[in-house]
């Protein structure tokens, strides 16, 4: 749950360099076998720049809408509801950072994270608390299993239609399919170095914010 307004003391005194990190255990809803990231997370990492890791981590291009659900709230970009698409109020993503939850011992924290509203993808988080290891640079992934769905692919039902055209050669798609995703994608694949290497990359391009907002 989130802490409204916690006293800069006791922010501060959980920025410290011993201070513990944010272990994310995250999955994407309703794909079988499950399509999972293991993260560990800097307390100060703010809800724009975790959209980021999210981004990096499942292989998204970030070429659609997206949203945080948080106890009933939700947390985005605000700009993008101009029109007023949405029928609830969007609350500052960077305005939130992961030290502004209240964690305990064997109770995760439960938020989702939606994105692309027409394909839906719904990818459930746990945050709990954990040690911090010297040397190491957060954020950082730990483990994975597959890769991340294409986009645009039609959420989790059209995924796994997808699938099934993409393994049967004898599928009257499955050329279409294996010519539109490209030759080196292979759904089972996972790669720890490359993951952890694209989430680096999109901190620093994100500079503590969205990054859609410093390259306009």
């Amino acid at each position: 749950m989130l802490v409204a307004a916690p006293p800069r003391g006791i922010v501060s005194d959980m920025l410290e360099p011993d201070a513990p990190i944010v272990r994310a255990d995250v999955h994407i809803v309703d794909v079988h076998p499950a399509i999972r990231r293991s993260l560990e997370l800097p307390l100060d990492l703010n809800l724009a720049q975790l959209h980021e890791v999210l981004q990096a981590t499942f292989g998204w291009t970030d070429s659609h809408l997206h949203q945080f659900d948080i106890g009933g709230l939700t947390y985005g970009a605000p700009e993008f509801d101009s029109d007023g698409w949405s029928d609830r109020r969007i609350f500052e993503a960077s305005d939130v950072r992961l030290a502004d939850f209240s964690y305990r011992h064997n109770a995760p924290i439960r938020i989702s994270y939606e994105y692309d509203f027409g394909d839906s993808w719904i990818h459930g988080l746990e945050l709990t608390a954990g040690p911090r290891q010297a040397g190491v640079k957060y954020p950082r992934c730990i483990d994975g299993h597959r890769a991340g769905p294409p986009e645009d692919v039609g959420g989790p039902s059209g995924y796994a239609d997808f699938l099934q055209a993409w393994r049967d050669t004898l599928n009257d798609q499955h050329t279409d399919m294996r010519r539109w995703v490209g030759r080196k994608f292979d759904p089972e694949h996972f790669d720890l170095d490359a993951n952890n290497k694209a989430i680096a990359r999109a901190i620093r391009r994100s500079k503590g914010s969205y990054r859609f907002r410093n390259e306009t």
